[in-house]
């Protein structure tokens, strides 16, 4: 049963009369309305624009969990406490007491959990369980296992394909992702997501590649398009799967004067997924 620990995920715990109201002056998504069970996916960004770290937000009991890289987890209780002010609003780490679990091409059903809820970023990538971290199933698969089936479907992940605090939501996929509501009210560095989806000036992109000749790329590898810098590989899997952050027009003006895209002399080509919606040929 393929249900894998993700040890570098991290939980905090957002609760009290103003916890909607908080997040949603926050965060790149709304919460309002939902019940315990639904999640959405939504990030905490800078006033320019970039993300600091995104999440998972779920309703669980009377308040929400966000699942979050672990690393990240305590700067995100320390900025949320921050903007905290008279709200009436308690925000803890839960990182030590709860563990996230994934599950996908099985139900799980066995599984008992303080919640559990579908991926809202694509339901391809099956199910999430926040349990005690005292009361882990067994066995469990590796992570990387997870990963791989994430990679597959082309889905980014952040310090990993992307960088916190230097992308944007569009380039880290997060508009095709459903992770963030053009028409919910304000949240910090709207202005600038905003302009970016009007204006169409995302010229980098995380895509799913794949290496002709399967060879697995070290994360953070450059990638060309023939003689050009047009970006970096992020994460990959052992038969040639991989993500990378791309500059979209570089890689167009390559393929159209038939020059080879390639990171540490291995070619590749970009593989679109379903639910990508952007040229992936060119700028978007």
């Amino acid at each position: 049963m393929p249900i894998s620990l993700l040890v570098n995920r991290g939980l905090i715990s957002v609760s009290g009369p103003d916890a909607v109201s908080f997040l949603d002056n926050l965060l790149t998504v709304s919460v309002d309305g939902l019940q315990t069970g639904e999640a959405r996916y939504g990030a905490l960004l800078t006033p320019q624009g970039k993300i600091i770290v995104d999440g998972l937000i779920v309703a669980s009991g009377d308040g929400f969990l966000i699942d979050c890289p672990r690393v990240l987890a305590a700067d995100f209780v320390r900025r949320l406490g921050f903007y905290k002010l008279r709200a009436k609003v308690d925000v803890i780490d839960r990182s030590d007491d709860l563990a996230v679990l994934a599950v996908w091409a099985d139900d799980g059903a066995t599984v008992q959990g303080v919640v559990r809820f579908t991926d809202p970023r694509l339901a391809a990538l099956g199910d999430r369980i926040i349990v005690q971290s005292d009361r882990l199933p067994e066995p469990l698969s590796l992570e990387a296992d997870y990963h791989a089936h994430r990679i597959a479907l082309g889905v980014p992940e952040g310090g990993h394909d992307f960088i916190y605090g230097d992308a944007f939501p569009h380039e880290a996929d997060m508009d095709q992702l459903k992770g963030v509501d053009f028409k919910k009210g304000c949240f910090v560095g709207q202005e600038v997501v905003s302009r970016m989806q009007h204006r169409g000036t995302a010229r980098s992109r995380c895509v799913p590649l794949r290496f002709v000749d399967g060879a697995n790329v070290p994360e953070g590898t450059e990638a060309m398009a023939g003689q050009k810098i047009c970006g970096r590989i992020g994460s990959s899997t052992r038969d040639g799967l991989a993500i990378g952050l791309l500059r979209l027009d570089r890689m167009a003006e390559a393929l159209a004067a038939g020059e080879a895209l390639s990171a540490d002399g291995h070619a590749f080509s970009v593989e679109p997924r379903d639910w990508i919606k952007f040229d992936i040929a060119g700028a978007s």
